[in-house]
Formats: structure tokens, sequence, C-alpha cells
């Protein structure tokens, strides 16, 4: 990895330095231009200013102005070292050049005409020696007549010469680029390095893949976001759990805001709190979700979510508390059917067979009324058949179980269904059993009511046990806090707080020492 680290960043460094070379060069080539322009112009102004050249050129002996402008330019250009000094009359004729070959021929440069018109200016032409630069100045008499042109002529430097000019500079530059190219393409490599924990670049992007694929293939679903709340992990489970149609690849990056805003993971990053086994309701979809902020070297830098479809767990437990359920209810039933047969077998045997035949009648209507009642008021039969095995198990325990005859459950709230009634009405009345078997009473009851009414569901379940303290009711929706000292209590009141919060509902307790508890559960559609 140094190897290719120290190649890759040579190269950008080089690359760099020779487009920026090439910027600096041409803005040196661009100024050195100007300056010879400038010192052209200021000597051509100043040859077309002298007054012993005006006043030669403004006389009418030839051999004069042959022999002694030349020798006066000449002189100037020596000393300026100038490519050459040219002066002219209006009739174009040079009495002044480098070449004595040219003194007395007519120039018939095409870019000078603007001179012969009081013009000031500098132009560029090639020539045999290079790129010149030519400073064209008219020569004026004391009258302001134009007698004269006076043209200056520089060479341009080209790139070899500013290199020569300038190797010392180019040479320690270049040396001292090359040196902090390869120091710094080391030193880059080495922090790198250190940064993928030791990590070939291959290897971590081997890692990457192997990642994905690994919380693809989970059967739970992985979210996870950044401190930023930018999604860092969205696997595909996810995705299929929470019905988020998009590829799950594509969301790497986006806020979470965006996608899921109410997946409660910005509170983790916020709080820096891990939140274990909660149910709750996202994207409309009841999941069981564990939290927890990730942090590195001490600093917190997200939070991921683990969590669970409830749907499939919630099939399982009912399927599971079914047979439970029926199990129980048939030791109930045999229990009670076999105390009425020993009832009836007694009646029979005294001879009393009106009395076993009024016993019969009794007990087919009662359980005919308790059937038809549920089978009309509660729509669900999984609750119907809830409540019936309930009324069964408080005939075995000596508890009367009595539903309020006025009723009537007919809908869901929101984001709630049997599932969680399920545990809400087996947990209150398994609680209300366990308060009465402690204390003792000759008449045990748990009342039962459902009012289902004006966009309102209210339950209420109550006893008349034990009862509890104000500081025990302050704890009990805890989740692990018991008053029962065995294993596996405090999740029931627990669970049935959560189901109350996802309902958007209230929960009103109402307990005295040796009285009795009454549990109000609200939920508004």
């Amino acid at each position: 990895m140094n190897g290719k680290m120290l190649f890759l960043t040579f190269f950008i460094i080089a690359f760099s330095f020779l487009v920026a070379g090439t910027f600096v060069l041409n803005s040196l080539l661009k100024e050195q231009e100007d300056e010879i322009g400038q010192r052209a112009m200021l000597i051509a102004r100043t040859v077309s200013n002298l007054s012993e050249l005006k006043n030669i050129l403004s006389s009418t002996d030839i051999e004069e102005k042959y022999s002694k402008i030349n020798e006066i330019v000449e002189e100037i250009r020596f000393i300026n070292d100038l490519e050459y000094i040219v002066v002219m009359d209006m009739n174009r004729v040079r009495y002044s050049h480098p070449s004595k070959e040219s003194i007395g021929k007519i120039s018939t440069s095409t870019d000078m005409n603007a001179a012969f018109a009081q013009h000031y200016y500098l132009s560029k032409a090639d020539g045999v020696n290079g790129t010149m630069i030519r400073a064209f100045v008219p020569i004026m008499d004391e009258e302001n007549n134009q007698i004269g042109v006076t043209l200056v002529g520089n060479k341009i430097p080209s790139i070899k010469q500013v290199f020569n000019d300038f190797s010392n500079e180019i040479l320690i530059t270049f040396g001292l680029s090359i040196f902090f190219s390869i120091w710094g393409a080391l030193t880059l490599g080495r922090h790198i390095k250190r940064q993928m924990l030791g990590f070939e670049p291959q290897e971590i992007a081997q890692m990457y893949v192997e990642r994905t694929e690994t919380f693809n293939a989970m059967h739970d679903g992985i979210i996870a976001v950044d401190d930023q709340l930018n999604i860092t992990i969205f696997n595909n489970t996810a995705a299929e759990i929470l019905g988020v149609n998009k590829d799950p690849s594509t969301l790497i990056g986006k806020n979470i805001y965006d996608i899921i805003p109410d997946s409660r993971l910005p509170e983790i990053v916020f709080t820096g709190n891990s939140v274990h086994n909660q149910e709750i309701y996202v994207n409309e979809h009841s999941i069981l979700s564990n939290r927890v902020p990730i942090h590195v070297n001490g600093k917190l830098v997200g939070a991921v979510a683990v969590f669970q479809d409830l749907t499939d767990f919630k099939l399982l437990a009912e399927e599971l508390t079914g047979v439970k359920a029926y199990v129980q209810a048939l030791r109930v039933h045999t229990h009670e059917y076999k105390n009425k047969l020993h009832t009836i077998s007694g009646l029979l045997n005294l001879g009393h067979t009106k009395q076993a035949l009024e016993y019969i009648s009794q007990v087919r209507d009662e359980h005919d009324f308790v059937t038809k009642f549920l089978n009309e008021r509660i729509y669900n039969e999984n609750i119907s058949g809830l409540l019936l095995s309930k009324i069964s198990r408080g005939k075995e325990l000596g508890i009367k179980v009595t539903i309020d005859e006025e009723s009537k459950f007919t809908k869901f709230p929101p984001k709630l269904d049997h599932h969680d009634f399920v545990v809400i009405f087996g947990n209150l009345i398994e609680n209300a059993f366990d308060a009465l078997k402690s204390i003792d009473i000759e008449d045990k009851e748990v009342t039962i009511s459902i009012d289902d009414q004006d966009d309102i569901l209210a339950i209420m379940v109550s006893d008349n046990g034990i009862g509890m303290e104000k500081e025990t009711i302050q704890h009990i929706f805890e989740q692990g806090y018991s008053t029962k000292a065995k294993e596996n209590r405090g999740i029931g009141l627990y669970l049935i707080n959560e189901i109350v919060k996802k309902g958007n509902g209230t929960i009103e307790v109402t307990s005295e020492l040796n009285k009795g508890t009454t549990f109000i559960i609200t939920f508004e559609f």
C-alpha cells in the first residue's frame, strides 16, 4: 500500500507543480514581455525627443543625416542592449539600423502605418532572431509637425533562456518538491493505514462487501446512523419489515428523518442511552426493537437499531397461548364437570330426579348465556375465548368473574390488534387472581367492564383483593418490578403499559390495602 500511495501522491504533487509551473512560467514571460515593451517605448520616446536628432532630420543635408543619425542612435542602442533602433523620415527612409546595408532603404513593414499618423503603440512581430517587441513613436518638430518615426525593437526571451536565467531557482524548487513529495507520501500512507487499523484497501473493500452481505442475510432488521443522523447501514430485512419500497443501498448517506421519521434512533444519538426489548410502532409496523449508541474511543459516533417483526412472534405466541389456554380450559372443565357429575349422581342416587334435571338445566343455561353474551358483545373470537377461559379459571379458584352486561367491544384502536388486547386482558385478570389468592375473604370477585362508544374504548378490571400501597403503584409499570419474589415476574404490567403508550391511551390505577384494585384503560379513536 505504501508503494501505491507513494507513487500516487508523488504523481499528484508532480502534476500539480507542473500545472502551477506552467502558469508561473507564462506569468513570468508575460511580465518580462511587458517590461521589455515599456523599456522599448521609453527609449523610443527618448530618441524621438532628442533636439539634435530633430534638427538633423529636419535639415536638407542628406549626407549629414546618414552620417550623424546612425552614430547617435547606435550609441544609445549599444548602451541599452537593444536589437535595433530605426529612425525614418516621412518617406520611410531608414537613417539608422544595426545593419549598414539597410540604411538609406525604404521600410516596407505594414505595422508602422499608424506611427506615421502620430500614434504611439507597441507591436509584436516574428523576426529572424526570434519574436520582437517593437515600440513606435512619432518624431515631432518644434512646430509640432511630424517629421519622422522612431522604431525600437528588442527580442522577447525564449523559454530556454528563462530556464537558463533561473536554472538555480528551478533546480532548488524541483529538488525540494521531490523531497517533500516523497516525505508527504510516506507520512500520508502511514497515517491512512493507522486509520484503517492496518488493513490494506483491498482488505477494507472485501470486509465491506462481506459485512453488507452478512447484514442482508440476517433475519433481523438492522439500521444504523452516524452522529449527523445519516444512514450508514440499512439491510434488506429492515426494508421488508418496515415496508420501505426502495433499494436499501440507495438509502446510505440519507438522513433518517427523510426515510423513517419515527425510527426512534435520533433519541439514542441525542441521549446516549440504550433501549432494549421495546415494542414500538414504526412506519405503521409493530416491531420489537433494541437500540444502542455506538462509541468509538469514548466518543459517540452514531446509533444502531436491531429489530424484529412482531407479527410472526405474536402469531406464534397466540398459537402457544391458545394451546396452553386450551389445555388449561380442558383441565378446568374436567374438574368442573366432574364436580357437576358427582352432584347429579348424588341427586339421582337419592331419588331426587326432578332436582337433578333442574340442576342440569341450570348448568346448561348458565353456559349458554355466557357463550351467547360473549359471541354477541365481543366481536373478536380470540378475546371472547380468553374471557370465557378466565371465567372458568375463576370458578376453579373460587373466584367469581363477572362481565358487565352493558359491555361491548366492536373495534380496535389505531395501531393495536387482538394480540395486544389478549396481553391486556390476560395480564390484568391474572393479576386480579393473584391478588385474591393471598387474601382470606368469603366472596372473591373480579369485575370486567368494556365500554365501546363515542369513539372511546374504556376497559376496567377490578378486584376486591389485597390491594397495593401508593409507593407500589408508582413502580408497577417498571420492567422487572414485582412484589412477588418469583422468576419471570414484573413483565405483565410493563407490557400493558407499552401497549397503552403505543395506542396513545391512558391507564389509571386506584387501589386500597385489603379492599381491592381497579385498572381503567382508555383509548380514543
